[in-house]
Formats: C-alpha cells, structure tokens, sequence
C-alpha cells in the first residue's frame, strides 16, 4: 500500500473498545454505521448494473441499426418508380423515427428502474436507521 490508511478496513470495534461513555451505545452505532455502508454498496451496485445494462441494450441497438442500414442500402439502390421510392422513402422515415422513440424510451425506462430501485435501498435504510434512533431512545427512557 502507499501508507495511507484505508478507511473501509479500519475495524472501528477495536478503536472505540476503550471508549465507555454512560447512555453512549458505541457498538449500536458501529452496527448502525455498518448497515448505512452496506445499504450504500448495495445501491451503488444496483446502479453499476443499471447502467451496464443500458450499455449492452445501446450497444445491441447499435448493431441492429447497421444491419437495417445495411437492408436498406441494399432496398434503395433496386430500380423503382420514383412515387414508389418516395412512398417508401416516407414509411421508412416514419418507422426509423418510432424504432428511436421506442429505443429512446426502453433506455430511459431502464435507468429511471434502476435508480429507483437503488433509491428505495437507501429509503428503506433511512427508515431503519430512524427506527433504530427510536428504539434506542425509548430503552434509555426506560431505563
């Protein structure tokens, strides 16, 4: 290592151990902190793979982009009357222009459900961490 401490392999246990202040709960808040690092992992990783998909589905889009390009090329250079070319010239604008749109939106849908879903890990943890506070309140009240 480059002699920096790494933060995530510090074992805070250990270095509060010592540490004892009346009503002050160390190991609670430690398990606490524990809960808020992994709910944070987890939705970074949810996000990671949000994107990782959007990559692959752009990257798929792509390739059948030019494979269509490719038919196409292939269509406009044939011999036809010129209403035809430009009817079909027209329909084909209209579908290359809805496939987009269709594109457009699978890929915006796709983001907005991973960010959602890494959103409602970090949600979910708040609440917890809420309740916990709560919780711990109401044992010191009593006691």
């Amino acid at each position: 290592m480059d002699g920096r401490l790494n933060f995530l392999d510090t074992d805070f246990t250990k270095a509060f151990a010592g540490f004892n202040v009346p009503g002050f709960d160390a190991e609670s808040l430690l398990a606490s902190q524990r809960k808020n690092v992994e709910a944070l992992t987890q939705a970074n990783q949810l996000a990671a793979e949000g994107l990782q998909a959007v990559a692959k589905r752009q990257v798929e889009i792509a390739r059948e982009t030019i494979e269509e390009a490719t038919t196409l090329l292939r269509d406009i250079t044939q011999p036809t009357a010129p209403e035809e070319r430009i009817a079909k010239n027209a329909e084909l604008l209209k579908q290359t222009f809805e496939k987009g749109l269709a594109h457009a939106r699978e890929l915006a849908l796709t983001l907005a459900k991973a960010q959602t879903e890494a959103f409602d890990v970090i949600t979910k943890r708040v609440a917890e961490g809420l309740e916990e506070i709560r919780d711990t309140a109401k044992s010191r009240a009593t006691k």
